[in-house]
């Protein structure tokens, strides 16, 4: 989720479009809040370990 976010916040950046720059932001905080609970050891949605 982070690489997508990041790939969709550059895209929005160099296409000019603006909706893509802000699900860019969105995925990016969104994985960083799932990454952070995941390296804590919590479990996410029911599940500690996401393969």
């Amino acid at each position: 989720m982070l690489i997508l976010g990041l790939i969709l916040l550059l895209l929005g950046f160099f296409l000019d479009i603006s909706i893509l720059w802000t699900i860019g932001i969105i995925l990016l905080v969104v994985g960083a809040v799932l990454y952070v609970l995941g390296a804590t050891g919590r479990a996410v949605g029911g599940r500690k370990v996401w393969y």
